[in-house]
């Protein structure tokens, strides 16, 4: 065990030695998301109908259990076993406060977050402590949990306070860990001025340092990490830092342009995508960390026969991207550890309590393209082609491009707004509603489905990160 820091480009440990930090999100626990845990639209969402469809006492039960279950000993005892050595653990800031009493400490938060930590620890696993969810909403996507598509944590200050004095809390509380490699304070920010999110950097950094002088501070570029071009010399206020891409290949995704055979077009064109999101920090000599990656995968009980060929195709994008990685030496943390089977490394088996009964649910949901991550919305292309036509044939492109475009197209927000926003809106109580009846040992049976030993291993992820992590010396 040893404390962390930044030296130049690198990461290294107390003797100066470089720690290549290679592991997993830990996603979907105390940050819930549609697709990785199994509910529509967003996490406040379904908390708020629990409560009110089975009682606030069985409600919190379920969640409790949830947390409690999502990770425990044998998760950290596999993840260590494949070699890797870092998980960046996603959190939301409901957990330490709550909006109409803001600013006031929540103890409770820390129940799970250090019980985690701890596991880790003792399994030889570094954590990064990443606030994916800040008040107000820090980016324009359903993972920052406030139901929109504007991020208001920009437009208000009192939303950006309330951040600055959560990370506040957070240093104090952890001072000292070294088994912590740092934190991650914004997941994903998208400033469409790209100014407030370098102010808000300065705040945070100031504000974490006063407490805490030696964690390392990981700072996401804009536009969903990926955009540094206005951040200037802006580095030079903040010390002990590194800076974090996420390079998601759409090859990886159901959307991809072509099927990725691996030719040499298609790894330079994954080149080049990488290398344009690090350019900032290259041309400044600073240390890089890609936060998030990683390509999303078939599943036999909607993809049917074509599964395999699909995933493999999916797995020579990831091989292909962890072969650049590590010819840069660059850590990184894969999207995701543990779902119910699009994306983890381990995913809830078909046969566990919560899958069979969401099974009609999810297939549902899936055929409705109700998440945004990886939809297939052939199913229900038609229902909207109208609506596109419609602003195709009356705006014209200058003003259909829409911050945070490149990144979304417009075909994207009408999806957002109206699949991923206005449709799950109303299968939020339907969710709820398969609690109903169930008794106390009943909900904890369900949330045990995501136990460590009601999972299945997705084994050709995990060879390929396995191998990957052998060929990496410390």
């Amino acid at each position: 065990m040893s404390q962390l820091r930044v030296s130049g480009t690198k990461i290294v440990n107390e003797e100066g030695g470089e720690t290549v930090l290679r592991g997993a999100g830990l996603g979907g626990w105390m940050n819930m998301e549609n697709f990785i845990s199994g509910y529509p639209g967003c996490e406040y969402q379904i908390r708020e109908a629990l409560t009110d469809t089975i009682g606030q006492e069985k409600a919190d039960l379920f969640f409790d259990k949830f947390l409690e279950y999502f990770f425990q000993e044998q998760d950290a005892k596999f993840f260590q076993s494949l070699g890797l050595n870092c998980i960046r653990i996603a959190f939301n800031y409901r957990h330490f406060e709550d909006d109409m009493n803001p600013m006031v400490l929540k103890e409770s938060g820390f129940k799970h977050l250090d019980r985690v930590i701890d596991i880790c620890a003792q399994h030889g696993i570094y954590t990064i402590l990443d606030l994916h969810v800040a008040p107000g909403g820090q980016n324009t996507d359903w993972h920052s949990d406030h139901g929109g598509h504007i991020a208001n944590f920009w437009n208000h200050r009192h939303f950006q306070d309330r951040a600055l004095w959560l990370w506040t809390e957070l240093a104090k509380h952890y001072k000292g860990n070294k088994w912590i490699a740092g934190y991650n304070p914004l997941n994903e920010p998208t400033d469409s001025k790209h100014t407030r999110v370098i102010k808000f950097y300065d705040e945070v950094h100031a504000a974490i340092r006063a407490q805490d002088p030696d964690h390392i501070i990981f700072f996401d570029g804009n536009t969903f990490a990926s955009d540094f071009s206005h951040f200037g010399d802006s580095h030079k206020n903040w010390d002990n830092t590194a800076y974090s891409i996420h390079d998601y290949s759409v090859f990886g995704f159901p959307a991809a342009p072509e099927t990725y055979t691996g030719t040499p077009e298609q790894q330079r064109r994954l080149r080049r995508s990488y290398e344009k999101k690090r350019e900032w920090m290259d041309e400044r000599g600073l240390c890089v960390w890609n936060g998030e990656w990683g390509p999303v995968y078939a599943r036999k009980q909607y993809d049917g026969a074509a599964t395999d060929s699909i995933n493999e195709g999916r797995y020579k994008v990831l091989s292909d991207q962890l072969d650049i990685y590590t010819k840069d030496r660059l850590s990184w943390s894969i999207w995701l550890y543990k779902d119910i089977g699009f994306q983890g490394m381990v995913h809830t088996s078909l046969d566990t309590l919560y899958m069979q009964l969401f099974k009609d649910f999810l297939a549902k949901k899936h055929r409705l393209a109700t998440d945004a991550w990886g939809a297939d919305d052939s199913a229900v292309r038609s229902a909207y082609q109208p609506l596109i036509d419609l602003i195709t044939k009356e705006v014209s492109d200058q003003y259909r491009q829409i911050y945070p475009a490149p990144v979304w197209k417009f075909t994207d927000r009408v999806g957002r707004l109206s699949r991923n926003i206005l449709v799950a809106e109303f299968l939020v109580k339907e969710w709820a509603d398969h609690f109903v009846g169930k008794s106390e040992a009943e909900i904890d049976a369900i949330a045990a489905s995501f136990k460590f030993e009601n999972c299945l291993k997705r084994d050709g992820l995990n060879a390929i990160l396995t191998a990957n992590a052998k060929l990496v010396k410390q």
